[in-house]
């Protein structure tokens, strides 16, 4: 597991309990999640997600999936 790096003034929830996160579209689209740690969920509806892999992961309303890995020694949310 990476440790977790939060440079931004977001605050995030331990949801290290849930061995996986499936979230759904109206389209039939879905995206699984595996072993998520930390959890931010904006005014807006998006959801931050940080997995045990070191990914990060913003599910948006208008998107189906947007997720980066950030590079070693470094933030993995700076906004």
């Amino acid at each position: 597991m990476t440790d977790f790096k939060n440079e931004s003034d977001l605050v995030f929830k331990d949801i290290s309990t849930e061995a996986n996160r499936t979230y759904r579209f109206p389209a039939g689209d879905f995206v699984i999640l595996d072993n998520p740690l930390k959890l931010h969920v904006s005014k807006s509806g998006g959801h931050r997600v940080f997995t045990a892999d070191g990914i990060s992961h913003y599910i948006s309303p208008g998107w189906i999936h947007l997720h980066w890995t950030a590079k070693v020694g470094a933030a993995h949310f700076v906004c």
